[in-house]
């Protein structure tokens, strides 16, 4: 990180006041559509909607096949999802909505910890990986350097 920084202030540097407006190399639709799609974070997520999807069905069968029968033997009703109340000829079936909303909170408490895991990995990766960030210091003197070399071959 540090050499693409130091790489990058050189570049500007040597660059200061010069006329850097050149035309951008045109690329077809189908070109950019491909690099976008081959990059990493597409691919990722493609295969986070799948995971995903298929974890959305594994919450749903667990609700509807153990949890909402479990209320509902509490509730004396076969299903929590049956559980509805008449009003006049509407039938309100607030038992879906329980059934829905416990979905719900078990997809996202799942996907909660997902989350916390990975960013707890990924900090541990990263105070790993991270090499020593030059001091204040050094990177004045990295200014002042490129500076004179860059006075030099004006």
């Amino acid at each position: 990180m540090r050499d693409k920084l130091i790489k990058e202030m050189r570049e500007n540097v040597m660059n200061a006041g010069k006329h850097a407006g050149k035309i951008a190399e045109k690329k077809g639709i189908v070109q950019e559509f491909k690099e976008f799609a081959l990059r990493g974070n597409v691919l990722d997520l493609a295969v986070a909607v799948v995971m995903g999807a298929a974890f959305n069905e594994v919450v749903k069968s667990l609700v509807d096949g153990v949890i909402t029968p479990i209320i509902g033997i509490i509730a004396k009703t076969e299903s929590i999802a049956l559980l509805k109340v008449t009003v006049g000829s509407a039938d309100i079936k607030y038992g879906e909505f329980i059934s829905t909303a416990i979905h719900f909170f078990l997809v996202a408490l799942a996907i909660f910890i997902m989350v916390k895991l990975i960013n707890s990995f990924r900090t541990k990766q990263k105070e790993d990986d991270a090499p020593a960030e030059p001091t204040e210091k050094e990177l004045l003197m990295e200014i002042r350097d490129l500076l004179k070399e860059r006075d030099t071959h004006l």
